[in-house]
């Protein structure tokens, strides 16, 4: 299901354009446009669920696949042996886009904890 007024939903449906990384069936990754690391990719089922706790509860086969799709960009895009993975779940964690995704960040060094 689809939601009109939402960010990502118009970018699976082509109404926006972006720098498309991959695509399988049920998601799509793109670059980040305010890239955090020299690789940046957002991962993003194509079913609209605000947050990937929703999404894995409502349809756990398409948040496995983010997580297939975000292994399998971090690989082609050269970071395959370090790199991180974040879902901001909800707005006190800083989540805008109220869409289920991953940021798969890598091509730096990272610090632990994160802010």
């Amino acid at each position: 299901m689809a939601d009109d007024s939402c960010l990502f939903c118009r970018i699976i449906a082509g109404e926006l354009p972006t720098d498309r990384v991959a695509e399988t069936n049920a998601a799509l990754a793109f670059r980040d446009i305010s890239p955090q690391a020299p690789m940046h990719v957002l991962v993003i089922p194509k079913t609209h669920q605000p947050t990937l706790a929703e999404l894995a509860e409502a349809d756990p086969e398409a948040a496995l696949e983010v997580l297939r799709l975000a292994r399998e960009v971090a690989e082609q895009e050269g970071v395959g042996a370090g790199y991180r993975l974040v879902a901001n779940n909800g707005a006190g964690a800083q989540q805008s886009v109220f869409h289920a995704h991953v940021h798969v960040l890598g091509g730096r060094e990272f610090t632990w904890p994160p802010g």
